[in-house]
């Protein structure tokens, strides 16, 4: 589900189109995205990304800017010159970017993303969304690699690039620049040791 969709010859639909069609998907264990005019499915987080996604928030929440909140809820932001419609795992935003009713939230409102890689995002997590981010002037941009076990963090966008990028593996602390300036401890982001039984 990646190619743009057509119908027998006609033109590929426009953006807005695509997201009222993403208004009305219905795929029981997935959620969908935008990614340059296609659609991506990938399969809801593993239960353990829901520990690292609080310890996140829990530990970024106190440098938020002023009037900013920061959630790790399904929002979808939309980025129409990328024709991409994301919904980050973690997000942050000023709070007035969400007295809407419409469930399209304007992506350039970002102040922070994560997203945690399933294998089947994890190639647009680390390059595509790299640029659209970047090019949305988003200050700081998170991935956790899950398969790899290593966190990466940019900061000061430019364009289509960020002039900051630091990479550590989980339980390294890692540096998260401004406007949150501050240490992300990721000694807990590991996966869950196997049960075993006796």
């Amino acid at each position: 589900m990646t190619e743009r969709p057509t119908i027998s010859g006609i033109e590929p639909y426009s953006f807005e189109d695509m997201l009222d069609i993403l208004d009305e998907l219905d795929v029981p264990g997935y959620r969908a995205e935008i990614v340059r005019g296609g659609f991506v499915l990938s399969p809801w987080s593993k239960g353990f990304y829901h520990r690292v996604m609080e310890q996140v928030c829990e530990q970024l929440k106190p440098r938020l800017p002023e009037g900013h909140r920061i959630s790790c809820g399904p929002f979808l932001y939309v980025f129409p010159g990328d024709a991409c419609a994301y919904g980050p795992d973690i997000h942050a935003a000023h709070e007035q970017v969400f007295e809407t009713e419409s469930n399209r939230l304007d992506g350039e409102a970002l102040s922070f993303v994560a997203e945690l890689t399933s294998p089947s995002t994890r190639n647009d997590d680390l390059t595509g969304k790299v640029e659209v981010y970047a090019g949305a002037g988003v200050p700081v941009y998170l991935i956790l690699d899950m398969q790899q076990q290593e966190a990466t963090v940019y900061g000061s966008p430019s364009a289509k690039e960020y002039q900051i990028r630091i990479k550590k593996p989980f339980g390294e602390k890692l540096p998260i620049p401004d406007p949150f300036g501050c240490i992300l401890d990721t000694s807990e982001f590991h996966r869950p040791k196997k049960n075993t039984r006796s």
